[in-house]
């Protein structure tokens, strides 16, 4: 009998994205609107990619367990 496929939340998987190696990677937060207030060295930060914490890895792992 053939098992059911898993389908892979839409949401998370626009948000999250795997490195080679199968880490995975998110975005930060706070880099969207009032801008003008954020110092360019805090916006330059924000900008930068970042592993996803091991407490909330397996949770992300699940939601897009029809990936990788």
């Amino acid at each position: 009998m053939a098992k059911n496929k898993i389908k892979t939340r839409k949401s998370a998987s626009k948000r999250f994205r795997f490195t080679g190696t199968g880490k995975i990677v998110r975005r930060k937060a706070y880099k969207r609107h009032i801008l003008e207030s954020k110092t360019s060295k805090q916006k330059r930060r924000l900008s930068k990619d970042i592993l996803v914490s091991k407490p909330d890895e397996h949770r992300v792992r699940a939601m897009l367990a029809g990936q990788k």
